[in-house]
């Protein structure tokens, strides 16, 4: 926790995010699956959009095997992005911004202003090397707590769950220590309530 405590002191502008992940995640050493791509393609918009719909459907059932009612069809919610898109603060790997209902103001949000109660952003991912390989990554979850709920991450609860379905930390469950970081670089945007938003070029609507 001493390295989690110096890295927040690191990330307090989003340009340094990225390197604050990666140290992060080379500081866990429990699972290859977990470290940054080093070598990840760079695609189109539609090329990235085709792998993707070519993975989608295990994805979801991968992930489902979790059983995690907040995640449940969370292919139908409304989506953030017009393409997968290349996320560093994610290893590298091209990433989907889903948001369910609940969060009706995620995209229009304000310094200031906050998610309500019951929010759930989730944000589904795939590996694609320069050299060809193609496989899903991890599903990385922020689910909005009551006030009070979890004071060490501003009430935000972060999830990971791999592509089979087993769970890589949960800050409200099990191996909460493996996920501590997500919210070390999250509180590079505390003024947007912890969240992040999709690149400009990749909003929908641009």
């Amino acid at each position: 926790m001493n390295a989690l405590r110096k890295l927040s002191t690191i990330c307090m502008t989003a340009a340094l995010v990225a390197s604050c992940v990666a140290v992060a995640w080379a500081q866990s050493n429990e699972s290859e699956a977990h470290l940054a791509i080093e070598n990840p393609a760079d695609l189109s918009k539609e090329d990235a959009r085709q792998h993707y719909r070519g993975l989608k459907k295990q994805m979801d059932r991968g992930y489902a095997t979790a059983h995690l009612d907040q995640l449940m069809n969370y292919q139908n919610w409304p989506l953030f992005n017009d393409a997968p898109y290349l996320s560093a603060t994610h290893g590298q790997r091209y990433v989907n911004s889903y948001a369910n209902r609940m969060s009706h103001n995620y995209g229009t949000l304000k310094p200031g202003e906050q998610l309500p109660v019951g929010s759930v952003l989730a944000k589904d991912s795939m590996t694609v090397t320069d050299e060809g390989r193609v496989h899903p990554g991890a599903l990385f979850v922020m689910e909005k707590l009551p006030e009070g709920s979890s004071p060490d991450t501003a009430d935000w609860r972060y999830v990971m769950v791999m592509p089979d379905g087993s769970l890589f930390g949960d800050t409200m469950g099990d191996r909460a220590g493996a996920v501590a970081y997500c919210h070390v670089c999250h509180e590079a945007v505390a003024d947007r309530d912890y969240t992040f938003f999709v690149p400009e070029d990749y909003r929908v609507g641009n």
